[in-house]
């Protein structure tokens, strides 16, 4: 008697577009993208540009550029005088409207929370704008101490007598910071650096070793240590202190803690790239 093969249960259709990985669908709109190409662009030339040479100078055609221009006019973004076209009105009230500084100060925080509770210390960070300008945007201040350099928040401090200033001085040439300072410093403690050679003398020291000490020449008391963060170029952008009591940090461990603080400087650079 013939044996009787049961039939393989029938397979599903295999849906081959619910088993193939979906590529990701790009929501950003292009337009939108190149006009803010543009815009960057055009803060780079106070006196204008003509749409060819700025066109060029982003690698667009000059028809898709002139339309873009032709846009951001209209709604006073862009302004146009001579064939030349420069920011508008409107980027100068946005940019008044905006802090500069929130999207950063939100990556750098908890940077700085971290480091300060590690060290049990205070850190801080400034932002350098331009050769000589700078801001204290952010500070992590730990429990047992409270920072002495919290007064400078959203402020600024001396070049000359800080951390933080013999950094941003020491990436300048010695013959620019002698045109830029007086022989005669100003003095806050008998620690002070008062003396502009002598100064230079410190910066040479600072761009040796890659970071900067202050010893009781803003305060009394204060002992501070600045390592720089710079931009995958290796551009100055800002500058990570810890500060606390001299007779704490300035001790045995200093080496250690430095090494500590050039790391947090590497993670800060990591996270504003």
């Amino acid at each position: 008697m013939a044996s009787v093969q049961s039939a393989a249960p029938e397979q599903a259709p295999v849906d081959d577009e619910a088993s193939t990985p979906q590529e990701p669908f790009d929501l950003t709109n292009k337009s939108v993208i190149k006009a803010t190409v543009l815009l960057k662009e055009l803060g780079r030339h106070r006196e204008g540009i003509t749409v060819t040479e700025l066109a060029q100078a982003v690698k667009m055609t000059r028809p898709t550029a002139f339309r873009l221009l032709l846009s951001l006019e209209q709604t006073g973004f862009v302004e146009r005088v001579d064939n030349r076209y420069l920011l508008g009105w409107q980027v100068a009230r946005l940019g008044r409207l905006a802090d500069p500084y929130a999207g950063a100060v939100a990556k750098i925080q908890p940077i700085l929370d971290e480091y300060a509770a590690r060290l049990n210390e205070t850190f801080s960070f400034v932002i350098v704008r331009g050769d000589w300008d700078h801001q204290v945007i952010a500070e992590a201040s730990a429990s047992r101490y409270l920072s002495a350099s919290h007064q400078y928040l959203g402020g600024s401090y001396p070049l000359h007598a800080s951390a933080t200033g013999k950094l941003i001085l020491a990436e300048q040439s010695d013959e620019k910071v002698a045109a830029e300072l007086p022989k005669k410093l100003e003095s806050y403690t008998l620690q002070t650096i008062t003396n502009r050679d002598e100064l230079l003398r410190e910066l040479g020291k600072v761009r040796e070793q890659g970071y900067a000490i202050l010893d009781n020449e803003l305060e009394d008391g204060l002992f501070a240590v600045g390592c720089p963060v710079r931009d995958p170029a290796g551009e100055l952008i800002g500058i990570v202190t810890i500060n606390g009591p001299t007779q704490r940090l300035k001790s045995d461990r200093l080496p250690e803690t430095i090494d500590k603080l050039r790391q947090s400087a590497e993670e800060i650079a990591k996270a504003l790239a």
